[in-house]
């Protein structure tokens, strides 16, 4: 099955990221999520359109070091057999970048919560039941205050090919482990994923 939509993403780093070039997270550790709204997709007749999913993490290293904690929800507006498809993808058994992912922490039983996403580009608002606060905001030149809107293109990018960067006006998460990283690094972007079989 193929899966796209915009996929939001927030962390510790500082703004742009360095993990986004391999290099090491700016302060050594990562700890930060993903949160996949999907405009079109399906996986053996299960549609999942309008529907998302979310992970948020933490890594005592870079991700691909390992020895993280995650737990991951998808929007509780999802039926029975897509909230079992959505549980199956986010838990990486049909592949795509979750699939990787799912080899660098232990997650918890994906579950269901409430998903408020207004998104607009720059200035998206995302609020999941209690466990997670987005607000994202234009970057600003440190020297004139003006508005700046850098994006990155990746190639071979696992989770985005092309994102805009932004600044998390609140970032904050508080659920099998809490952190709030306001004022750091956040992006969007499109995705276009295939899933493995079924």
């Amino acid at each position: 099955g193929k899966l796209s939509g915009t996929v939001l993403i927030a962390c510790n780093c500082d703004w742009g990221c360095p993990c986004n070039f391999n290099a090491r997270p700016t302060t050594g550790f990562c700890e930060g999520g993903w949160v996949w709204a999907f405009s079109s997709g399906s996986h053996a007749g299960v549609s999942v359109d309008g529907l998302a999913v979310s992970l948020f993490a933490k890594w005592p290293g870079a991700i691909h070091e390992g020895n993280g904690q995650a737990f991951a929800t998808f929007d509780e507006k999802a039926d029975s057999a897509q909230r079992s498809l959505l549980a199956r993808i986010v838990s990486g058994e049909l592949g795509g970048p979750w699939g990787l992912f799912s080899k660098t922490y232990s997650l918890a039983e994906p579950r269901p919560a409430s998903y408020q996403l207004d998104f607009k580009e720059h200035f998206t608002k995302l609020k999941i039941g209690d466990s997670v606060h987005l607000e994202m905001q234009p970057m600003q030149n440190p020297v004139s205050g003006a508005e700046t809107h850098p994006e990155i293109v990746l190639p071979e990018g696992l989770v985005v090919k092309r994102a805009s960067l932004a600044h998390s006006r609140v970032f904050r998460v508080k659920d099998d482990f809490s952190y709030d990283y306001s004022g750091q690094y956040t992006a969007f972007g499109k995705f276009d994923y295939t899933l493995g079989a079924a």
